[in-house]
């Protein structure tokens, strides 16, 4: 016993004089430690408004526990299935069509041997990337405005008749919103791919060539091969967040007429709180909810990679 204190006091010995020696670098570390603290671990005291019925006046410890039942109401309300199925439809269309395109585009890229071509179709690809959802929404409603927008008028010079109103289509929106989004982040998510593939040993590639291999084999049995452990990461990441789509983008597109198809659970957490009502509690409820199902799906995810390959999170 005498032993395992002497080797844990040398250990914390050892460590303070690194701290001492490279305090510069673990003063780096107090920002985003103290960032994470205030907007990570600080907010999970206000998770348990969603077993309270939670009153502004009587503050969170004062106002009424009611355990399980604002998850509960939520279970049993109208609008569970719809807003379930409508998160879920819309972030897997987009995982399923937006996820092996920025390989694609990684892949092309890196056979591209013109430097300044390559340069310029990075460059647009990215640039969708900074543009503001508002301005991406905007330039929806110009392009698909069965009136005055290019969609309507090309309609009408083909076919001489009203074209039928894709904005106000539940069917449509899912389309619109999943290529439209995949349009402005294809680009940006080809970049951490791209930088994978440039981290493949060259020598692959000559030995490859001394062998007679095409561009095509050296793609399949290289290139592919040596980015595979870091889209298997990005794809446990992104089926963790396959229950949250963003609330701004569909927001500004959802209207009347094609709200059964965009109600999702961001904007069904807020239409509780802030609209029509404030009922915080189920709110809050909605959001933990969310927030276990996409911790269970990373979960699952990543038990399935690591027992398939050796790629895994943790």
């Amino acid at each position: 016993m005498e032993g395992v204190l002497v080797m844990r006091q040398a250990s914390s010995n050892k460590l303070l004089k690194r701290i001492f020696y490279h305090w510069q670098l673990y003063a780096m570390l107090v920002i985003p430690i103290v960032y994470i603290i205030i907007f990570a671990y600080w907010p999970m005291y206000g998770a348990q408004i969603a077993f309270r019925q939670f009153m502004p006046r009587l503050g969170i410890w004062d106002s009424p526990w009611v355990g399980m039942d604002n998850f509960m109401r939520f279970f049993n309300s109208h609008q569970f299935r719809r807003v379930i199925v409508n998160t879920f439809v819309l972030s897997a269309y987009g995982l399923v069509a937006g996820f092996p395109l920025p390989i694609i585009l990684a892949l092309g890229l890196n056979v591209i041997q013109r430097k300044y071509f390559r340069k310029t179709v990075q460059m647009v690809t990215y640039i969708p990337h900074f543009i503001s959802v508002v301005v991406i929404v905007g330039m929806i409603f110009q392009l698909f405005n069965p009136i005055l927008g290019i969609y309507g008028n090309a309609w009408r010079a083909l076919f001489d008749t009203r074209p039928p109103n894709l904005l106000g289509s539940p069917s449509a929106f899912r389309h619109i919103f999943v290529w439209s989004g995949i349009w402005q982040g294809v680009g940006w998510g080809s970049i951490i791919y791209f930088a994978a593939l440039s981290g493949i040993d060259v020598q692959l590639h000559e030995a490859a060539i001394a062998d007679g291999a095409s561009r095509f084999k050296r793609i399949i049995h290289i290139d592919i091969p040596g980015i595979m452990p870091t889209a298997v990461i990005l794809l446990i990441l992104s089926c963790g967040n396959i229950m949250s789509v963003g609330f701004e983008k569909v927001f500004l597109m959802q209207n009347e007429l094609n709200r059964s198809a965009s109600e999702v659970i961001s904007t069904y957490t807020y239409r509780v709180a802030f609209v029509g009502g404030t009922d915080f509690s189920l709110a809050s409820a909605v959001g933990l909810f969310n927030s276990v199902v996409g911790l269970v799906l990373i979960i699952i995810v990543n038990t399935i990679a690591k027992r398939v390959g050796e790629t895994s999170l943790w």
